[in-house]
């Protein structure tokens, strides 16, 4: 439920038809907006994206590449901020915003706040009490986005429920619970919208979860398909499953996914199979844990899959973007994926058939394999957490993460920030036990230890780095990368600042410390002909433009 306080804007617009909000209240919160946002399939389905910034990642290519030039190379010293909005309920947003026709959503726990994207001004604010009972990164409430289509709003709560409000109030619509939190399954991504289907997924595959990815009708909410990530017995893969380790298998689906409008195809990636350091209850390769999958958004039906690290020991999710990329290459155009994985190999398949292409590391600490073979997979070099701790790099938490890469057209460069860092894996054998954990022990730094965060640009080519840009701190910050057509990338560094450099080369342009720890990606937009860029840090959402 919503206190007084939180719907004082709602109150004013609730009752307003759509499209006209603009004179109804003296409020100047109320007076800021002049239209509803309509969101339509044509502004979902625009790549790359301008003006808007209409999902997650931006397009449904996950490229995270704005259009938009207004800032660039020669003036992007000049940006200043423009508004800053202080959310409630989170120390540490790690949301996306989304914009449309002006104005901003984005997410704090299980709150969502729509904002004028001008000037930061709330316009109403949905609340909702964060869940108690819950495991790991659901117990922290975090929250990555909304999906957003015609005058409605999608978000999903930490204990699993997807909800639709509407967007000209922060009114519930329908309150879907997708799956069971008593069960361990919780929820921190943003919900995906392809045609008339809302995406989700869980989290909780450190808590022994079974994973899937579900679809819901966007306008009643009725399911229209399941996959689970875990098959059953009798089902292709199921060998990996003895008894019932199907039910507690991990391979959960905590990021959004990508999609190709015409292969009419969705890319979504799964975690790491559970227990996460003892592989003996879980023989076999596991499937479809630390994979990509490439579905069909109207049935749920798997037309193929690749899996990036079989039998995972080190808690390597495959939950980074998958990143659709058209290349031409001979002559012909490819249809790629690409993606930086936690394992520190750079992949890229085609996307039409899930043909491995070729990986290359991207990291220099890199151990638990000393390569890939031709089909793509992992050549081991035997290194298995034990009781006395193993030594593996990368380390717990990967060469990079969830945090957002980007692919700029024009550089044809693939941004990621990567991680050099190494860990102690121990293991320890044991049930699982519902309401706790199912790591089977963990990790710790080893003696001195240092983590460094690198900003990377790799060639599409042939996965090589082209420029590196190292980053000052403790190798703790947990944000992404935006490129633009003009011809800056803007990424949160390491020390609390968003931070531009030049595409091309990674010399450094411009920054602004927040003063916070950035645990967030940035996005940019556009609004009455002025170029904004947007970042969340710490509890705080902070938008820049040029002195206009």
């Amino acid at each position: 439920m919503r206190s007084r306080a939180s719907v004082f804007a709602s109150v004013l617009i609730a009752c307003i038809p759509p499209g006209s909000i603009a004179q109804q209240a003296s409020s100047p919160v109320a007076a800021a907006i002049t239209s509803v946002p309509d969101v339509s399939d044509q502004d979902l389905l625009a790549q790359p994206v301008g003006a808007n910034w209409t999902s997650y990642n931006g397009d449904y290519s996950g490229r995270r590449y704005s259009s938009l030039r207004q800032v660039n190379l020669s003036n992007v010293a000049k940006l200043r901020a423009a508004w800053a909005f202080h959310a409630t309920n989170s120390r540490s947003l790690e949301a996306t915003p989304v914009v449309v026709q002006g104005m901003m959503y984005v997410t704090s726990a299980n709150d969502v706040f729509a904002l004028d994207a001008r000037t930061g001004r709330m316009v109403w604010h949905y609340q909702r009490p964060v869940s108690s009972g819950l495991l790991d990164d659901a117990a922290a409430h975090k929250n990555r986005g909304v999906g957003v289509w015609q005058h409605f709003v999608y978000t999903e709560t930490d204990d699993a429920h997807l909800l639709c409000l509407d967007a000209r109030s922060g009114g519930l619509r329908w309150d879907v619970e997708y799956a069971d939190k008593t069960k361990q399954y919780g929820a921190t991504s943003a919900p995906l919208i392809v045609k008339d289907t809302v995406v989700v997924g869980t989290s909780g595959g450190d808590s022994g979860v079974r994973g899937f990815v579900a679809a819901y009708d966007v306008t009643t909410g009725k399911i229209k398909w399941k996959f689970w990530t875990i098959p059953g017995p009798g089902e292709p893969g199921s060998s990996s499953w003895p008894g019932d380790a199907y039910l507690h298998g991990g391979g959960t689906t905590w990021m959004p996914g990508t999609y190709d409008p015409e292969l009419n195809t969705l890319y979504w990636t799964t975690s790491n199979p559970a227990p996460d350091f003892v592989g003996d209850p879980r023989p076999g390769d596991d499937i479809y844990t630390d994979s990509v999958l490439a579905l069909n958004p109207d049935s749920g039906e798997l037309k193929w899959y690749f899996q990036f690290t079989p039998h995972d020991l080190y808690d390597y999710d495959a939950t980074e973007t998958p990143v659709l990329i058209d290349v031409e290459q001979g002559g012909a155009m490819r249809q790629l994926l690409a993606q930086a994985n936690r394992n520190g190999f750079f992949y890229v398949l085609d996307r039409t058939n899930g043909k491995f292409l070729y990986a290359t590391s991207f990291v220099e600490k890199l151990n638990w394999a000393k390569g890939v073979d031709a089909n793509g997979r992992p050549i081991l070099a035997g290194r298995i957490p034990s009781a006395d701790g193993t030594y593996v790099c990368p380390g717990i938490d990967g060469a990079t993460n969830w945090f957002s890469p980007s692919y700029d057209p024009e550089t044809q460069f693939f941004y990621v920030m990567a991680l050099e860092s190494c860990n102690l894996f121990f293991a320890a054998p044991g049930p699982f036990a519902k309401g706790q954990t199912y790591y089977n022990t963990g990790t710790k730094l080893a003696p001195d230890e240092h983590s460094k965060k690198i900003l990377l640009a790799l060639s599409l080519k042939d996965g090589k780095v082209v420029w590196n840009y190292p980053q000052v701190g403790n190798g703790d910050s947990w944000s992404g990368i935006l490129t633009t057509a003009g011809g800056v990338l803007f990424f949160g560094d390491d020390s609390g600042s968003l931070e531009a450099v030049v595409a091309a080369s990674g010399s450094y342009l411009w920054h602004f410390n927040t003063g916070q720890r950035l645990r967030a990606s940035p996005m940019t937009y556009e609004v009455n002909g002025v170029q904004y860029v947007a970042i969340a840090a710490g509890s705080d959402v902070f938008s820049f433009s040029l002195p206009h």
